[in-house]
Formats: structure tokens, sequence, C-alpha cells
């Protein structure tokens, strides 16, 4: 084997070693290319459900302060049940976040005691309503209420308008001190309570 014959087997092996180097770098390319296009649908795809799902469906709330107390404490993580007020009305009993009329900036949570076009009478730690179906009025059975509370008022609801009240009455502000709620400020209502993680609750 003569010099030249060297020259052409290196020759060959470079090349071959070019081409092998160049089919690596495509795979590798090509591989990241198809990653990224991945990585692009996964985002796509999360971003077309769960923002539906964030504005429309169900949000994060945290609890704060001690008006609710005792059903809610502190620092508890909720799901805000959002979809039911949009396909309907909120219902006497329901545990609801809305936009305090004063700055709507701020959310409430607050138990809803009266509803549209009823009369609520509050004395002596006692709750009456007043409505069509009971002219002559009924007692709000409310075992959530744990102290006495002195609050002794009348108070007439117009149309869409409520009348709420947190559950540790002596310590929160609501419609006794602040007036009644509209309608269209209401967000939603307490779905699931997710932390503490020893008291994950459905509808609390």
């Amino acid at each position: 084997i003569n010099k030249y014959q060297i020259y052409l087997l290196n020759n060959r092996t470079r090349n071959f070693l070019f081409c092998q180097i160049n089919l690596c770098v495509k795979i590798t390319t090509m591989k990241w290319k198809k990653e990224v296009l991945e990585f692009l649908k996964f985002v796509i795809i999360a971003f077309v459900i769960v923002v539906p799902i964030r504005i429309f469906i169900a949000q994060p709330f945290i609890v704060s302060g001690s008006s609710m107390v005792p059903t809610f404490h502190n620092g508890e993580y909720l799901i805000i049940d959002e979809l039911s007020y949009y396909l309907g009305d909120p219902v006497r009993g329901d545990v609801s976040i809305f936009h305090y009329p004063n700055n709507k900036k701020i959310y409430f949570i607050k138990r809803i005691i009266g509803l549209p076009g009823e009369t609520v009478t509050i004395k002596n730690g006692k709750v009456t309503i007043i409505n069509e179906e009971n002219p002559d009025g009924f007692t709000l059975n409310e075992p959530y209420i744990k102290e006495t509370f002195n609050t002794t008022s009348t108070y007439k609801l117009q149309q869409d308008e409520y009348f709420v009240m947190g559950d540790n009455r002596n310590f929160s502000s609501d419609s006794r001190v602040w007036g009644v709620l509209p309608r269209k400020l209401l967000v939603g209502r307490a779905y699931v309570r997710l932390f503490p993680f020893d008291s994950i609750e459905h509808l609390p």
C-alpha cells in the first residue's frame, strides 16, 4: 500500500465521520424541534382549558379574618364555584364570595341570609324571615352560630338585593353595617376547602 492509498483511505474516513456528525446534528435538531413543538402544544392546550375554568367556573380564594369562624378560619384555602351563579341564583345558606360594595377591589366572604323581596328581622339573637310563602315569618335555623349577638333591626330587601352576615356575628362587618348586597357583586359560593389538608371538605 502506498502513501496515496493511505491518503484516500484517510479522506474516506474523514468524509464518513463528517457524514455521521452531520447526521447526528440533524437528528438532534429534529428532536429538539419536536420537543419544543410538544411543549408549545401543551402550553396552548393548558391555556385553552385552564383559563376558561379560572374565569367562568372556579377560582381559588384565601379566607382573611375571623368573620366566618367557626365555619372558616383565617388562612384557609377554598375553591369557589362561580358557575352556579352564572346558571342560577344564590340560595339561602350559601357561603358566598363577593365584591365589597364600598370597595369593589376587595373580596368578602359571608353567608346569605335574606333573599330578594324578603324582610329580615333580627332580635334577641334570632333571625326571622318574612316572604310570600311565609307572610307570618319563620325563624331561621342557624346551627353554625355558636354565641349570642345583640343586633335588633329590620331590613327590607328589594329585587336583586341580598342580606348577608358572617357566622361570627359579633366580629363581622356585613349587611348590618354597610347595607344590602346587590346581586351583580356576587362572585360565587364556597365549594371546596382544600387547606388545611386535615380539614378538606366539599360544600363546607
